[in-house]
């Protein structure tokens, strides 16, 4: 009797902890496959600190190959699913098609980014869901500042030593954090700094800062933020993005170059093509994270709505810490479904949160215990140590270093502005020349020859289309590539 095939969509947090517990929990009795864009699996928390030059970008990253020793790995994004066939249609790297044939399979595709109906967002706003992402965002920080130096009109100068990030949630608020250290010690080293000050805006319609966490960690921010410099609006956002700024929901108008959206996230439009019933985007399942009529498919992290045995009627929120937990629950219930123990469901304990302000500052709440300054500080970069699957000596040293060595204020060029699209269902890859990426609604049902992979080779750049119906009008198309960026004295959005 041949081995029972598991199929894993996506190696987020959801679909490596799947694959790693699984691997122990199966111990060669069933063949794992694990199906992703990249060969590494992405620590997200602490990519802002990739941004602000902290870490270097393979610090954040740990291999898939390298630790999940009896997984094999398929480079390729799922285009298409035929839940009848039990089959995953996919593209590898090199444009190449393949289908993958399972006997349990789990969707853990993760997220995209959030856009909004703002005229300009997509044309001049870039996200930060990925490593290309943060990669660029370091080059563009890092080129704006060195423009500013060399500029004799004071309104330029300004205007390239102004940044808004849009989102005051965890990810937002520490880029705000970590940009604003980075562009000070940009500046204060630079020769020719005469008359450069550097001004972080951070927007939110929401009226306090980290609006998800205990007020106590949001006062803190606030507070830490402001402090440096950071002009922190509550209540505000951007109603218009232009190529020279953004008009803001208060009617004002900021001269800026640099726009940063960091207002959430939506699952993967893989998810809503399956024709399952969903929530707010996200495939419903049960509490053992199996879909409900389906029992060979499961799907956890970003992509499922995972009922909240703690709040009777809500959903897991879609964290890092859920969708870590969510993994190993899966895990132990796929091999429960092929004979090894028994099914349970997903339960979680609030262990508290943490956020890294920069330097020695951080809030932090672990267990619920609030926690401000260097001892938040020394708690949060503890834990993302510990909760780090590899690389722990390596950020440790990046950290050491940082401490008492300059950083290396220079730019790659090695992703441009058009390579980062905000609107993109792979935020993990940089676009390429060539033809299009998969659209953001990319898949159907079943296969069909005039599907996805049609699409992909159609000229010009492609439509979202298909995006959850709960956020219909918050998709744009993705741009094309623009010139802009090629030429570094224009500067770029």
């Amino acid at each position: 009797m041949s081995r029972p095939r598991i199929v894993i969509v996506g190696a987020g947090f959801a679909g490596y902890r799947t694959a790693r517990a699984l691997s122990r929990l199966a111990r060669g009795r069933a063949d794992i496959i694990m199906l992703n864009p990249t060969d590494y699996f992405l620590y997200l928390p602490l990519l802002p600190q990739v941004a602000a030059g902290i870490l270097e970008p393979r610090r954040v990253t740990v291999s898939l190959a390298g630790t999940l020793r009896h997984v094999r790995l398929v480079l390729g994004e799922a285009d298409d699913i035929d839940l009848d066939a039990h089959t995953v249609h996919y593209t590898n790297p090199e444009g190449n098609v393949g289908t993958l044939t399972y006997d349990r399979l789990v969707l853990a595709a993760g997220s995209v980014n959030k856009l909004l109906p703002i005229p300009g967002v997509a044309e001049h706003a870039h996200g930060f869901r990925g490593l290309p992402e943060a990669l660029y965002l370091r080059d563009h920080i890092t080129r704006q500042v060195e423009l500013a130096a060399s500029e004799d009109d004071p309104k330029s100068r300004t205007a390239r030593c102004t940044f808004v990030v849009v989102g005051a949630g965890y990810t937002g608020t520490e880029v705000a954090a970590q940009g604003e250290m980075f562009t000070y010690e940009l500046v204060r080293k630079h020769p020719l700094r005469t008359g450069m000050q550097p001004r972080w805006l951070l927007l939110d319609i929401a009226q306090r800062v980290l609006p998800e966490l205990d007020e106590r960690l949001s006062s803190t921010a606030d507070r830490v933020l402001r402090q440096r410099g950071v002009d922190v609006r509550m209540g505000t956002s951007v109603k218009e993005a232009t190529f020279h700024g953004v008009l803001l929901t208060d009617g004002e108008f900021v001269d800026t170059r640099t726009l940063v959206w960091c207002v959430g996230v939506r699952p993967d439009p893989l998810v809503e093509s399956l024709g399952l019933p969903m929530e707010r985007g996200r495939l419903l399942v049960e509490p053992t994270l199996q879909v409900p009529g389906r029992p060979e498919l499961f799907a956890c992290g970003d992509a499922a709505a995972v009922p909240d045995l703690e709040k009777p009627g809500q959903y897991t929120p879609m964290t890092a810490q859920h969708a870590w937990r969510q993994g190993k629950t899966a895990a132990h219930n796929i091999a429960a479904s092929l004979g090894a123990g028994e099914p349970r469901p997903y339960r979680h304990r609030d262990v508290g949160f943490v956020v890294d302000l920069g330097g020695a500052q951080a809030a932090a709440n672990p267990f619920g215990i609030p926690l401000s300054g260097p001892l938040a500080g020394a708690v949060t970069r503890g834990y993302h140590l510990a909760a780090m699957p590899g690389n722990r000596v390596r950020v440790a040293a990046d950290w050491l270093l940082d401490a008492v060595l300059p950083r290396q204020a220079v730019q790659l060029g090695l992703v441009r502005s058009w390579s980062v699209p905000l609107d993109t269902a792979s935020p993990e890859l940089a676009r390429l020349p060539g033809p299009p990426e998969r659209p953001a609604g990319a898949g159907t049902g079943a296969s069909t020859a005039s599907g996805p992979q049609a699409a992909k080779n159609q000229p010009g750049p492609e439509p979202a289309g298909n995006q959850p119906a709960s956020e219909a009008s918050e998709t744009h198309p993705a741009p094309g590539p623009v010139k802009r960026d090629d030429n570094p004295a224009e500067g770029d959005s």
